[in-house]
Formats: C-alpha cells, sequence, structure tokens
C-alpha cells in the first residue's frame, strides 16, 4: 500500500501560479503510474494529469499548455505545477497512485482561484 500527502493548494488570483506536491511512502518501488485529479463540488473526480513509470504524460486537454506533471525519484514526491490559473481551476486536486494492482488516493488539497 502507497501513503499520499498532497500539499502546495491555497488561494490564488486568476492568472497565478501554483505548484502542488505529492509525497510519497510505502511501496512506492511498486507504483506503475500516479497522476492528479480534481474534483468540483458534486461532481465526480476528473483525471487532470498522470505520469507512467517510464515517464509518459497525460493531460485533460483544458489543461493543456497550462500544467506540468513531474516527479522527483529521489525525493518520492510528484509534483503539477500549474500556471495561468483560472476560476474554473477551482477544485480539490489528490495525488493518486496505481501499484500491487490498486489504486490509492491522498486526502486532497484545495485550489481557490479568484476572479
Amino acid at each position: 500500500q502507497v501513503q499520499l500527502v498532497e500539499s502546495g493548494g491555497g488561494l490564488v488570483q486568476a492568472g497565478g501560479s501554483l505548484r502542488l506536491s505529492c509525497v510519497t511512502s510505502g511501496s512506492i518501488f511498486s507504483i506503475e503510474h500516479m497522476a492528479w485529479y480534481r474534483q468540483y463540488p458534486g461532481k465526480q473526480r476528473e483525471l487532470v494529469a498522470s505520469i507512467t513509470r517510464g515517464g509518459d504524460t497525460y493531460y485533460l486537454d483544458s489543461v493543456k499548455g497550462r500544467f506540468t506533471i513531474s516527479r522527483d525519484i529521489d525525493k518520492n514526491t510528484m509534483y503539477l505545477q500549474m500556471i495561468s490559473l483560472n476560476v474554473g481551476d477551482t477544485a480539490v486536486y489528490y495525488c493518486y497512485a496505481w501499484s500491487d494492482n490498486r489504486g490509492d488516493f491522498g486526502r486532497g488539497t484545495q485550489v481557490t482561484v479568484s476572479s
């Protein structure tokens, strides 16, 4: 099992930037891929970006060119660099990891973008 702890959320004005971090612990060597999800109130979580063990990435169309997902293996940390934020990016952001045939989420971090 993998434990995931997110940080870096907060309040930012439209056009601003934030960097989310996700520190992993536990069975980290079995992680096959990781991702960031976000959830709007009353909605299901949606996949924002993902990164495989080999470094292949995926982005939701609405964040392409604005968000960058990355991993620092030595620090057991995954990042989501977000620029040009808009009010539509306001949500709770969750870190996700797939390992040992199971997926785990962190508790989430709130990102609020003001107009």
